[in-house]
């Protein structure tokens, strides 16, 4: 019996610390985002996406962390290195949580970033794609707040670029916002990103 409950105590003991060092490497992740260091917050994800390859949140913030770096850059070069990296790890992603809006969310994101990068060239190809993922993600889920605030944000966007009303997309903001006001994540690391974008784009949205 005092060897069972020995046994037991070092499997129990084995797993907290795997989830320490798990939960301490997202920290120190997370960290260096927080301290304009994205490369090394990019490859410590990568890193443990190796070590939990069950686990699609390591490959998905590494592909955010790229993503979002894209916008404004200038060099096309620079751009689809970063955005192939960032594919090649939704992909990972997507193999390890399938039909998820959270990711479906990144890669219209992924899109968004061409777009917005040559709008002549790429909008035209990947306009349509990204109203998709979209609109599949606000299916599944409907009340997730970042789903309904890009979708809005990219509603805007296009409402703007067709001198078009955009009110009900503003409105569509309003919601994000009161669901963002009640979103609580899975586990602290699950996404909960969007809340500030979110309502700085409502204060000035129909202005």
């Amino acid at each position: 019996m005092k060897q069972l409950i020995i046994i037991a105590t070092l499997l129990i003991s084995g797993f907290v610390i795997g989830q320490t060092n798990y939960e301490k490497g997202m920290q120190k992740a997370f960290d260096l985002w927080s301290e304009n260091q994205p490369t090394e917050a990019s490859n410590l994800f990568e890193r443990i996406a190796k070590a939990e390859p069950d686990n699609w949140l390591p490959p998905y913030y590494a592909a955010q962390v790229n993503i979002i770096y894209c916008f404004g850059e200038q060099d096309e070069e620079v751009l689809s290195a970063k955005l192939k990296k960032a594919q090649d790890l939704l992909n990972d992603a997507t193999a390890i949580s399938k039909e998820n809006p959270e990711i479906m969310v990144l890669q219209a994101l992924l899109h968004t970033a061409w777009v917005a990068f040559d709008g002549a060239t790429y909008g035209m190809t990947l306009s349509g794609k990204v109203i998709e993922l979209y609109t599949k993600a606000h299916m599944i889920a409907p009340e997730n707040p970042r789903v309904v605030y890009c979708k809005a944000e990219w509603g805007i966007g296009g409402a703007k670029y067709f001198g078009q009303d955009t009110t009900p997309f503003c409105k569509e903001l309003e919601h994000a916002t009161e669901l963002f006001a009640n979103f609580k994540p899975e586990t602290p690391f699950h996404p909960n990103w969007g809340a500030d974008r979110a309502k700085m784009l409502l204060e000035s949205c129909g202005k």
